[in-house]
């Protein structure tokens, strides 16, 4: 099957900086229209302007990847199948979302908050100059809950659905989304359409990725905790389905949510994005000391999560 060459793939190689990925072109692609297209204008405008730039983004980046596919079936089926797990990999996050909190987690166990917090800053939108130590470890955490939906769930869902193509679709719309789609007065309505498209596209993932953290976190982090398998997804599949309606998304509350359930701590409370306040409600029950350690718990449980999700991606592609 492709698809575990693809996982594997990113297992081992990630994402390094020198080597072409199409996330980094669409993100590249985003930044040149939305210079050329967001303006000054009434609502209604900036809204038609940010579904024109949805649209060029997702034709552009279906177009290329559906035609890099078929010169490759042109030119030898086996360059068809390379190309087939190349873009899969590409699409995924795995040791990616590893290797930044590891370099979160390696600073905090030298006492260096600082870098910690320049560390973090590459992965969360919040300001995280003046975070303490629990501050970083809480939103590593919530960083991790949902990297593991937007980077591999989801990914894996559309992978097993529609191949690299759709996939890389779905990469283009959640590049739209962390790019675009914010509610501040820059983006409120010239994203508005790329932030409702990526709701609908994580409608399902999300879910999927709230119930596989659950079930992960019956073998994920047991040995530590000292918790029974049962309890501990009982757990965490209580606090999803109890606070993850909770967060603002209809969706970053549900992986979140089952990731505190199944850690027992407290996610989410109010945070600041560039100097502004923003009232965000409290995930999950303050069980346990927030401790580094939480890290490479909610790594674990990431991990679990996605080998589950290969695993019926698998045998979907076997029934049908």
């Amino acid at each position: 099957m492709l698809i575990i060459f693809s996982y594997i793939a990113d297992l081992i190689f990630g994402d390094p900086e020198w080597f072409p990925h199409p996330v980094r072109g669409m993100g590249r692609l985003i930044n040149l229209l939305d210079g050329r297209l967001r303006g000054k204008s009434v609502w209604w405008v900036e809204r038609v302007k940010g579904g024109i730039l949805v649209f060029l983004v997702l034709g552009i980046s279906i177009s290329l990847a559906y035609l890099f596919l078929e010169l490759a079936t042109r030119l030898h089926p086996y360059l068809w199948n390379l190309v087939w797990v190349y873009l899969g990999w590409t699409t995924l996050s795995i040791k990616d979302l590893r290797v930044k909190a590891k370099a979160i987690l390696q600073e905090l166990e030298k006492d260096s908050l600082p870098t910690a917090r320049r560390n973090l800053s590459k992965i969360v939108g919040r300001d995280t100059q003046e975070l303490p130590e629990e501050g970083i470890i809480t939103a590593t955490v919530e960083s991790i809950a949902e990297s593991t939906n937007d980077g591999i769930i989801a990914p894996l869902f559309y992978l097993t659905l529609g191949g690299p193509v759709l996939a890389i679709a779905y990469k283009a719309i959640n590049t739209l989304d962390s790019m675009v789609g914010y509610k501040n007065e820059k983006y409120l309505h010239f994203g508005w359409f790329s932030a409702r498209l990526d709701d609908v596209a994580n409608f399902i993932p999300a879910r999927i990725s709230g119930f596989l953290i659950a079930v992960a976190s019956a073998r994920g982090v047991t040995s530590t905790r000292g918790v029974t398998p049962l309890k501990g997804f009982s757990h965490s599949f209580k606090t999803m389905l109890k606070d993850g309606k909770k967060h603002a998304s209809p969706n970053s509350g549900i992986s979140e949510a089952a990731m505190a359930g199944a850690l027992g701590i407290r996610l989410g409370g109010d945070c600041f994005y560039q100097g502004r306040l923003s009232e965000k409600p409290f995930i999950g029950q303050a069980k346990r000391k927030i401790s580094p350690q939480l890290i490479n718990e909610a790594l674990v449980i990431s991990l679990l999560s996605s080998l589950l999700m290969l695993i019926i991606g698998i045998g979907m592609k076997w029934i049908i």
